[in-house]
């Protein structure tokens, strides 16, 4: 009788584990560790800029001399929106000399990290 609910249990055990393919047991989940990612990468957080990530955010508005008109005109620096961006396109940015951007920080983050990052930018909105 021990052996019998022993092999039931083990497999239980491995039935759902089998079925449960999408739950995360580790002890933080890839969408917490993204969180905190999103919340203070490396110093300043994507959150800093970027809010929610579903919509362009104004980080600051300023005035400049055109060279050419040499009139004042009013600039602003943009946050795009970061949710529907593609995988491919993230990992640009994230990874991009940072002479092309002078906005964008750079982090150094693992593969992981990276990874994380972009699975919580991708359900940040969705609850």
């Amino acid at each position: 009788m021990k052996h019998l609910f022993f092999i039931a249990f083990i497999n239980s055990f491995f039935l759902s584990n089998l079925f449960s393919e999408d739950i995360d047991n580790s002890f933080i989940t890839k969408l917490e560790y993204g969180a905190m990612l999103y919340a203070n990468p490396r110093g300043i957080g994507c959150v800093s800029c970027h809010k929610k990530g579903n919509k362009s955010v104004i980080i600051a508005k300023y005035k400049e001399i055109n060279k050419k008109t040499k009139k004042l005109e009013e600039k602003v620096i943009i946050a795009p929106a970061i949710n529907k961006v593609s995988f491919e396109v993230f990992l640009e940015k994230m990874n991009a000399d940072k002479t092309e951007s002078k906005i964008m920080p750079t982090y150094f983050l693992t593969d992981d990290e990276l990874k994380s990052l972009y699975h919580y930018i991708k359900n940040i909105n969705k609850k």
